[in-house]
């Protein structure tokens, strides 16, 4: 009789936290499977944006080529801007998906699929380099609305133990999306091409269909029934959720009245819940933009020539997307066990090693070689660059890439996090559009080997910024999903 008191004793002691694991840990295979389907769903959002990203470099080719069938051709000046085009829109997509997303992360997918069809179609039937530019600075605006949203959507469904994993998808299929249209792009015209793009949001908007709103977005604007009906869903029909909303409500409850007791707007503004998430999360966006992965994205084939003397460039920019698919699979089966700092680390130290090699190789060509009797140079040395690429690449794939965009959902407090996107996305590709635009006057000035030796020294801050600044949230509840959330209001007030 005392053992069933005590027993009982310890149930009624235990934390509101133990007690929402214990219930997850009942029901989790069948809850991983839904949260599993829904991240798939959305995931052919990020696939139909690397099949946008992959577009670029066979089409601008095709595009060079294509006075042989009589139509228009491109410079390479006009090229620039078309491809350049595209992060100039994300900018302004970054903004407007920031406040779009306030009005439901589902439904704002399901209103920009179509039109990024759209957008791809009249890519399709352009006749003028004008009319390219802007389709491409229309598809870059809808892309990051569709990317950004992704992120936070995954982030808002996922349990904290495959959290990470689901984030590694979304990466994973950009990165197909971009093999795709590498290889199919030997094998299309840009107008085929951009068709086959056009085909991917489609199969987004009818995936969408059969996937709920996030418990947390809908909570936020007031429908509980319908978050409620969400989250079990998510969970799976036998799993106990009434803990975990109660959770999650109390806590949105909690933070709208956090907010309102602050006097005036740029008090909230400036305030340390929303400051510190978007400097770290728009440092990291910084070091992932200016470290060089956009370069070798547009640029793969050009480099490879100035520093391959057997091998194929086509096959070297080929071998590198392989390798990048490959290394996100690595990285969405660590990243829940490692943890995101070891791999922020791992993938600093790897990048600044292979950027400076593969520097140090440039101006070994640039200066001994190009001096010498190339007549008898050895042709044995092609490796040395492909390594260093394809070491950057697992790099980038293994740590800030995948990473710096799993942030921006996880360290965001719900009420922020529409505009928290917003400003670190909106932040990365005006990083990228810079990066991308000086990258050529960098090389002209300073050489490939001085560019690269640049981004090795970046990375090198990127190290030290990781360590100094980026914490660890591995395993850590987003906060409306925390049972201790409004005790860290408490000491915060």
């Amino acid at each position: 009789m005392s053992e069933k008191v005590n027993l009982s004793k310890k149930m009624t002691n235990i934390t509101p936290e133990t007690r929402i694991m214990m219930m997850r840990s009942d029901e989790s295979r069948q809850g991983y499977r839904r949260q599993v389907l829904a991240a798939l769903a959305v995931s052919l959002g990020p696939f139909a944006a690397g099949l946008s990203k992959g577009y670029m470099s066979p089409a601008i080719a095709s595009m060079q080529e294509s006075r042989l069938h009589g139509t228009f051709t491109v410079t390479d000046q006009q090229a620039s801007w078309i491809a350049s085009l595209s992060l100039l829109g994300a900018l302004i997509g970054g903004i407007l998906g920031g406040m779009a997303m306030r009005l439901g992360r589902r439904r704002v997918l399901l209103a920009v699929a179509l039109p990024y069809t759209l957008a791809w179609l009249a890519t399709a039937l352009s006749n003028s380099v004008n009319m390219i530019s802007v389709t491409s600075f229309c598809g870059g605006m809808i892309v990051c609305c569709i990317t950004m949203i992704t992120q936070v959507y995954v982030t808002e469904i996922a349990v904290p133990e495959i959290r990470g994993c689901l984030s590694s998808v979304l990466k994973i299929l950009s990165q197909i999306g971009i093999l795709i249209s590498f290889s199919l792009g030997a094998y299309l015209n840009w107008h085929q091409l951009a068709l086959v793009v056009a085909a991917a949001p489609v199969l987004l908007f009818v995936a969408l269909l059969f996937v709920p709103e996030t418990p947390s977005s809908l909570l936020l604007r007031g429908k509980e029934e319908k978050a409620a009906e969400s989250l079990q869903w998510l969970r799976g029909p036998d799993a106990d959720i009434r803990q975990e909303l109660a959770t999650i409500r109390t806590n949105i409850l909690a933070s709208k009245q956090f907010n309102d007791g602050k006097a005036g707007k740029l008090k909230v503004l400036l305030s340390k819940r929303l400051t510190r998430p978007v400097l770290i999360t728009c440092g990291l966006m910084f070091f992932q933009r200016f470290t060089g992965a956009h370069v070798f994205n547009f640029y793969a084939v050009p480099m490879f020539k100035k520093t391959f003397r057997m091998m194929n460039p086509h096959g070297g920019a080929i071998a590198t997307s392989v390798v990048q698919l490959l290394a996100s699979c690595l990285s969405g089966m660590l990243i829940d066990n490692v943890g995101r700092l070891p791999l922020l680390m791992i993938s600093g130290v790897m990048m600044s090693i292979a950027l400076a090699g593969f520097g140090s190789y440039a101006y070994y060509e640039d200066v001994f070689r190009h001096s010498a009797d190339l007549s008898h140079v050895e042709p044995g040395y092609d490796w040395i660059p492909l390594v260093c690429v394809l070491t950057f690449t697992i790099a980038f794939s293994l740590g800030i890439s995948p990473i710096s965009s799993l942030l921006i959902g996880e360290l965001f407090p719900l009420e922020y996090r529409s505009t928290g996107s917003a400003l670190a996305t909106s932040f990365s590709h005006l990083c990228g559009f810079v990066n991308v635009k000086t990258a050529a006057d960098f090389q002209d000035h300073i050489g490939l080997y001085g560019l690269f030796w640049l981004y090795a020294g970046i990375s090198v801050l990127c190290l030290l910024f990781v360590v100094l600044f980026v914490p660890e949230t591995k395993g850590r509840e987003i906060d409306e999903m925390d049972p201790k959330y409004v005790e860290s209001l408490c000491i915060n007030r």
